[in-house]
């Protein structure tokens, strides 16, 4: 669903939980009910802000880019001073690691 699409449902369902709940105020027989009416309409005031605030914050996280370092077998081995095989498994890991980061839609610096 597009971000408009998801703007224009919420301020729907907001205009209409509005208009329910201020008809519930105005008509509640009771001060308890409209005290009830007044706080879900506050709650959902601040669960439409937290909706917003978590669509900024993952459209951030989207944006943002990991750095993977691809080094070679050799590279690995100089550094590490291990064996071949470990430099081998290492190398391997690490380019499963980039295919599964690029698979979740996380981009990788340097591509």
């Amino acid at each position: 669903m597009s971000n408009i699409d998801k703007q224009a449902l919420l301020g729907a369902d907001k205009h209409a939980n509005q208009h329910r709940l201020s008809r519930l105020i105005i008509e509640a027989n009771s001060a308890e009910l409209r005290a009830i009416a007044e706080a879900v309409e506050q709650y959902t005031d601040q669960l439409i802000a937290a909706l917003a605030d978590s669509e900024k914050r993952i459209a951030e996280l989207e944006a943002r880019e990991v750095n993977l370092s691809k080094l070679s077998v050799g590279e690995v081995m100089h550094m590490s001073g291990f064996s071949r095989d470990y430099a081998e498994g290492w190398c391997a890991g690490n380019d499963n690691a980039i295919h599964e980061i690029r698979t979740a839609g996380i981009k990788v610096k340097g591509e």
